[in-house]
């Protein structure tokens, strides 16, 4: 098995790759942007060509050391924080200008390119206007609008598409030894995000958590309820992002502690604590990103429902997304009018927006939820 069998539904993107990765092929060039839709696999398509350009990726040591971090001709940067600094991208761009230790190419990947800032962008676009021989960039981000013009024009563009929902069930049925059923929900509820998917359908906390936020939104009656429901909306985000993060938080720590040699449970020495503190420094900062992509998450979910409330209206004859509140979504579907779904559309749009930018969270919920109340959507 290889990274690129974890890539599901992509195959002109693989072929793209693949073609390019031969060495002396015309279809190389030093600069790529991988492009598609959150959990399409961006990133594993960057380690999977990375791998490929070192000469490791048909091995799954050799791949696996590229993914860690761990091969000295590759360099990625994933960031868990709002924006990635000038100083990462420095960092970076210094990276690039070294000479191959181990392979034919030196390979800088940027897992999240749509998180930099014009003046971090700048500071990579110098690098890209003059290449360093062999070295070629993987980024990668939502869509080709997330990045500067500037960055797009010098990089050769790679699309990913949404893979069908069937296609991520069989996936992580296979990977995680699940009953293809469940799979299957969980790719459905997840919008075929594969990541997500594989979360909802191994954790019944996460799954637990998405199932009452429907609950919650479904049964908005009135302007005063909204506002409660926001708040319970707010609570769970918390705890999704809670969640998350401890397990990850536990993990980075473990990883730590055994790289700087100290056993589980034991003491850390006085001059080793210094850089136990600099992660718990940075665990903090990336709550703040956790929160946020959580109620992210939520929204998306609302907007799930209301698509599928929107079906049921037109009478357009698909499968649901959110099965299991089938009655509730055809409750709500007969007693409002599309005219209103759509405008409740438009109105989580807005809030995911606001978001984004920093807006405080429990009004943003509020005033969402208050215009996908009756009372107020009913005016539409």
């Amino acid at each position: 098995m290889t990274l690129w069998d974890d890539l599901v539904g992509q195959e002109p993107a693989i072929a793209q790759m693949k073609a390019a990765a031969v060495p002396g092929s015309h279809a190389m060039t030093h600069a790529w942007l991988i492009t598609g839709p959150p959990g399409s696999g961006r990133s594993t398509l960057a380690h999977a060509f990375a791998a490929e350009l070192v000469g490791v990726g048909d091995t799954e040591a050799g791949w696996r050391q590229v993914i860690a971090g761990a091969h000295p001709d590759v360099s990625i940067l994933s960031t868990n924080k709002v924006t990635i600094t000038i100083e990462e991208v420095r960092a970076l761009v210094s990276f690039s200008y070294f000479s191959p230790s181990a392979s034919n190419y030196r390979v800088v990947v940027i897992e999240d390119a749509d998180r930099m800032t014009e003046r971090t962008s700048n500071v990579l676009l110098k690098a890209l206007e003059e290449p360093p021989p062999q070295t070629v960039w993987i980024l990668c981000a939502p869509s080709t609008a997330d990045v500067l013009p500037t960055i797009r024009s010098r990089t050769r563009s790679v699309v990913l598409q949404v893979p069908s929902a069937t296609d991520v069930a069989e996936l992580i049925a296979a990977r995680e030894g699940l009953d293809a059923d469940l799979a299957l929900v969980a790719a459905r509820e997840a919008q075929s995000h594969i990541g997500m998917a594989t979360r909802l359908a191994t954790d019944d906390a996460a799954r637990s958590r998405r199932s009452t936020s429907i609950e919650l939104v479904l049964g908005v009656g009135s302007v005063s309820g909204a506002v409660g429901v926001a708040a319970s909306l707010l609570e769970i985000a918390g705890e999704d992002a809670t969640a998350l993060g401890e397990r990850t938080d536990q993990d980075e720590r473990d990883a730590l502690l055994t790289s700087l040699g100290v056993a589980p449970g034991g003491a850390v020495p006085s001059a080793l604590r210094s850089q136990l503190k600099s992660l718990e420094d940075d665990q903090k900062r990336r709550k703040t990103r956790n929160l946020r992509d959580a109620l992210d998450r939520i929204m998306v979910d609302v907007m799930s429902v209301l698509r599928d409330v929107l079906m049921v209206q037109v009478e357009a004859g698909v499968d649901l997304i959110n099965v299991s509140h089938g009655p509730a979504i055809d409750v709500k579907a007969h007693s409002t009018t599309p005219a209103m779904t759509l405008a409740g559309l438009d109105a989580v749009r807005e809030a995911r927006n606001r978001i984004a930018h920093n807006s405080p969270p429990l009004l943003v919920l509020e005033a969402l939820l208050i215009s996908l109340s009756p009372a107020v959507s009913g005016r539409v």
